[in-house]
């Protein structure tokens, strides 16, 4: 009987070994998934992070340099100062093709 035991030790042994490393939530293979998923959202939050230092930057650039302020007032919203004038250009419209009968 201590033969037949050590065999069924030794397979239950090597049983929850092959459980630990291949099946089950914590698998070798769940782990790698898990590591490859981190770096990809460690990636996005790191491009995230960048974008908001931008906005930040500009925030700050907004509410403490008149220079700034100015050349958005003057670009975005066509805004001039007294004695100024604003002249505007236009380009043909390209979107519209011709055609060759009269309406």
């Amino acid at each position: 009987m201590g033969r037949l035991s050590r065999t069924l030790f030794l397979g239950a042994l090597g049983l929850a070994a092959y459980y630990a490393l291949f099946g089950g939530r914590y698998s070798v293979f769940e782990t790698r998934s898990a590591a490859g998923e981190m770096e990809v959202l460690q990636a996005r939050l790191d491009s995230i992070e960048a974008v908001n230092a931008g906005l930040e930057a500009r925030i700050d650039s907004l509410e403490n340099d008149p220079a700034t302020l100015e050349r958005v007032a003057r670009e975005e919203y066509g805004m001039v100062r007294p004695g100024e004038r604003l002249y505007r250009t236009s380009q043909p419209d390209t979107t519209v093709e011709e055609s060759g009968s009269a309406p």
